[in-house]
């Protein structure tokens, strides 16, 4: 199972990347949906949202690459070896993984950068540029933190 989500993340994400890049023209935008989503291209240096993307090449080459590195290490370990998660956690440590671990290859291969296209929003109530793999990230951090109460929740009590 966490081969398959880490496997399906990272295919999945460097494949609308791929299309973004080879579509998407600087500056454009796409509106789609009553403009509830814009499609843009940037190139992102910094992390999440562009956090960090004022921080010098180098330390943000050490602490993205090397930090994303550790993330992903440790989120498919945990999500491996650990005795005390739910099949759901194991899921969302899988997501993190995955998430991790392609914006990794893009930052390996994109020259430290990170491919970024979906922006939502109702109105002037917008988010960030994100990708995929961004997605996957915040829902396996949530699945980690809310899912063993959202699992006993959903079972019946005796």
């Amino acid at each position: 199972m966490v081969l398959s989500i880490i496997l399906g993340c990272v295919g999945c994400d460097q494949l609308t990347k791929a299309v973004a890049r080879d579509h998407l023209q600087p500056q454009e935008t796409i509106s789609l949906l009553n403009d509830t989503v814009r499609l843009q291209h940037a190139e992102n240096p910094g992390a999440f949202l562009s956090l960090g993307e004022a921080l010098s090449s180098n330390v943000r080459r050490i602490v993205f690459t090397f930090g994303g590195v550790l993330l992903v290490t440790g989120a498919a370990f945990w999500a491996l070896r650990s005795q005390r998660l739910t099949s759901l956690q194991i899921a969302g440590a899988a997501l993190v993984a995955g998430g991790g671990f392609s914006n990794l290859i893009d930052r390996v291969t994109q020259g430290g950068t990170v491919t970024d296209f979906l922006n939502v929003g109702v109105g002037p109530i917008r988010t960030g540029i994100f990708n995929c793999a961004d997605m996957a990230l915040m829902l396996g951090i949530a699945i980690m933190v809310f899912g063993d109460g959202l699992a006993k929740r959903a079972l019946p009590r005796r």
